[in-house]
């Protein structure tokens, strides 16, 4: 075993990053670390990714109150929210911003299932291409697999729960509102599209910063595996 770790830091040492596929491989085939702790090594990281953040978003509170992924209205009903707090309606106009969000924070509940089974499904190139890609390559793999799936997922679900938190009566009464001002143009919005947008960027959001602290903070790879594998990535 000694001999085996000595070989791995002598070619991390003489290897410069265009060759560090190269001892990814070798590490591999040496027995320091097989295909399969690499593999493991990288689904560890994402599944870290989905439970320590995505998981965040699905609790109430978790879009409304977090800065970084909080929806707020689409740019062309900017002015129904300003128009409402100009004559006094800014309680009614915050009650419509958090209605998105809630119905946001229940479509991520739909989302674990799909994330693990991406994660499951994950080749070694699939774990090769992570380690050695960019800070984001993680992410990237995450939406690329699941963005499609996610969103059939999340669409349906948010459409119900506006009206489950009473989103569609709210926006109702706001739109109203809004148009009862004299001299504005009228609106009528459908925010379901809008939101499930918003739902998925708010989820990826929160995977890359997970992503972005494993690779760059020693102190977060909280397993003798991930400590492994991410130390091959350090030396890029």
């Amino acid at each position: 075993m000694i001999k085996r770790i000595l070989i791995l830091v002598v070619a991390i040492q003489f290897t410069g990053c265009a060759e560090l596929q190269n001892v990814v491989n070798q590490v591999a085939k040496s027995g320091v670390l097989s295909q399969e702790q690499i593999g493991n090594g990288l689904r560890q990281a994402l599944d870290n990714g989905i439970k320590n953040q995505v998981s965040k978003l699905t609790s109430t509170d978790g879009f409304y109150k977090n800065e970084l992924v909080k929806i707020m209205l689409p740019e062309e009903l900017q002015t129904v929210d300003k128009g409402l707090r100009k004559i006094g309606l800014g309680n009614l106009a915050d009650e419509g911003i958090k209605v998105l969000n809630r119905a946001a924070e229940d479509a991520v509940k739909t989302a674990t299932p799909i994330f693990v089974n991406a994660v499951k499904n994950m080749t070694f190139a699939d774990a090769k291409n992570i380690l050695l890609g960019s800070p984001n390559a993680a992410t990237s793999y995450l939406k690329g697999k699941t963005s499609d799936n996610l969103y059939a997922s999340f669409s349906p679900v948010i459409k119900n729960s506006f009206s489950k938190v009473g989103a569609d009566k709210v926006w109702s009464s706001l739109i109203n509102k809004y148009n009862s001002i004299p001299f504005v143009k009228n609106v009528n919005p459908d925010l379901t599209i809008y939101v499930t947008n918003q739902a998925l960027k708010g989820v990826f959001t929160m995977i890359e910063i997970e992503e972005k602290g494993i690779r760059e903070k020693v102190g977060l790879r909280n397993t003798a595996l991930l400590q492994q594998v991410f130390a091959l990535q350090d030396k890029k």
